[in-house]
């Protein structure tokens, strides 16, 4: 089983050097330390075990280290930055860990960009030796790149000459639509083993600034101070520490303290169940403070978090997602308000950036999703966004048969209207009323209200909504058919459907993931017995089919 949580004291490839107001990431892979066996990390080369402890420090730099505007991400080893993704560890692994390993990496990579763009917590990379595949893509997530003139460090992504494949987290896309690469040159860069050094990888935008190596740290501390002083984080503020989750994994099923999961593995099923808090709740800012990583909404999300990444990588057979709520609207209704009224502080403005990406993350899910909507449910506001972000939503109109309970509802808040953006930087009412925003403002004109069945129906806000004698049939054969379908051709379709609206770069990368990596990475030319994956490094010449598809 692969495992999500971790901690500083536990790392085995990155350390965090702190000279406030700046901090180092500094990359020293322990070339015995892979997640499996069978391969050896060397030359600061990844596999997951590295990203997750990657994932893992730029979520505590930004939660615990308020103080910390500016991070420099550099390499421990002399005259090596990061040798990217290992080749033997691709060689080796599955076709779905593959894709996965990439979805995951450049979820990581766009959370650095998202701590520099909404954190004021700028990352700037100082690359000090080779920078080759996804060593490069890691430098092209920050917002700076320095790289030392020493004759001999370059940048380079050579994955498709060298192994058939291509710069499988963002590469491609970065360079041209985030550093503007002209296309000529990006095309001689990429079909390239030996990369780009000095003057021409400046003049081509693939670095910033290039800087003698005698003067290097000396100008990467003066960059970093630069971006410090731009940030608005505060100087004086206390973080809080990111404890580990409260969980128990069992056969069939996981239990966190806000949310539940159980598996029906006969039908590829997960019931995955978020439980709204109970009691009093902090409304001001000294109460969320202290309440800290248990503050309901910072908690329910990183439970959800370690859920998805859990069955994406260990679960790979249950292919349909079906979410539920329970517990009291108004307490997701105070929790919302809450959040809107403290929006500008650090750490409410952390505690939003962070819900945003875990939804993001599950909307990049290659799974079925499914929400139902029943009585005893609070899809409200923030929770609201699971209605948004399925595939398909099914809302019972009434009660159960000799139930007691008050009907379904659904209600909105202002977190629905802009804090949570997709990938396309749309909401997901935007996204789903692309062509219609007066649609958007009919949602917006009942916010804090409850909606019954029949009128988020005419609201456009739910899919289907039975009655109680139909309801168990509609929903059993609705997710029952989504098991018989192909599995990728169900990841290609939703993948498809789910980011109407205008590309973006996050959109861009994540649909070549879904589609061209997907398909190079299965290709005999790539992984075939005379692939260039499956012969790197023993000296034999990769056979290719050269018909064009």
């Amino acid at each position: 089983m692969i495992e999500f949580n971790t901690h500083p004291d536990k790392y085995q490839h990155w350390t965090i050097d702190f000279d406030c107001p700046i901090a180092t990431l500094k990359l020293k892979v322990n070339e015995d330390g892979g997640l499996h066996s069978g391969y050896k990390l060397k030359l600061n080369s990844y596999d997951l075990g590295v990203d997750i402890e990657l994932h893992d420090a730029v979520q505590r730099l930004r939660f615990e280290h308020p103080e910390i505007k500016a991070v420099v991400l550099t390499s421990a080893m002399d005259k090596v930055f990061c040798a990217g993704a290992n080749i033997k560890m691709l060689g080796l692994s599955t076709h779905a860990h593959k894709v996965n390993f990439c979805k995951f990496t450049n979820e990581t990579r766009n959370s650095i960009e998202d701590a520099s763009r909404f954190s004021g917590q700028t990352y700037i990379t100082a690359i000090n030796g080779t920078a080759a595949g996804g060593g490069y893509e890691l430098a092209l997530a920050s917002e700076y790149i320095m790289l030392v003139d020493d004759g001999s460090s370059t940048v380079s992504l050579p994955e498709v000459p060298l192994l058939a494949v291509l710069p499988g987290t963002g590469g491609l896309t970065r360079i041209v639509d985030k550093r503007k690469v002209r296309r000529d040159h990006a095309d001689y860069f990429c079909t390239i083993t030996e990369g780009i050094r000095g003057k021409r990888a400046e003049n081509w935008k693939l670095i910033d600034e290039l800087v003698p190596r005698s003067k290097f740290e000396q100008k990467v501390e003066e960059r970093a101070i630069e971006f410090a002083n731009k940030s608005s984080r505060p100087t004086d503020a206390k973080g809080i520490a990111l404890n580990p989750l409260n969980r128990k994994i069992e056969e069939n099923r996981i239990t966190y303290d806000h949310v539940s999961v159980e598996y029906e593995r006969q039908s590829g099923i997960v019931n995955l169940t978020i439980h709204a808090p109970d009691g009093d709740l902090p409304t001001d800012l000294e109460s969320i403070h202290a309440a800290g990583a248990n503050y309901w909404p910072l908690a329910m999300a990183r439970e959800l978090d370690d859920a998805i990444m859990h069955l994406s990588f260990n679960e790979l057979e249950l292919g349909t997602w079906v979410f539920r709520t329970q517990g009291e609207a108004d307490q997701i209704t105070i929790i919302d308000q809450t959040l809107i009224r403290h929006q500008e502080h650090w750490l409410v403005r952390e505690i939003i950036l962070n819900i945003k990406r875990v939804f993001k993350r599950l909307d990049l899910a290659s799974r079925s999703l499914v929400t139902l909507i029943e009585p005893g449910s609070c899809f409200a506001g923030t929770l609201l966004e699971l209605v948004f972000a399925a595939d398909r939503s099914y809302m019972l109109d009434g009660t159960f048969e000799g139930g007691n309970e008050v009907p379904a509802m659904l209600r909105s808040t202002e977190m629905n209207f802009g804090p949570l953006p997709m990938c396309n930087e749309l909401t997901r009412l935007q996204t789903r009323f692309l062509n219609d925003p007066e649609n958007v403002e009919n949602v917006r004109a009942e916010i804090g209200k409850d909606l019954d069945a029949v009128f988020a129906d005419e609201l456009g806000l739910v899919t289907f909504i039975p009655d109680d004698i139909d309801w168990e049939d509609e929903v059993r054969i609705a997710v029952e058919e989504r098991a018989s379908f192909s599995p990728d051709a169900l990841t290609g379709m939703e993948a498809s459907l789910r980011f109407a609206g205008p590309e973006t770069l996050e959109t861009k990368i994540f649909g070549r993931l879904t589609a061209w990596q997907n398909w190079i990475f299965q290709r005999p030319n790539a992984v075939g017995e005379q692939g260039a994956l499956k012969l790197y490094g023993t000296g034999k010449q990769a056979g290719f089919d050269k018909k064009r598809v």
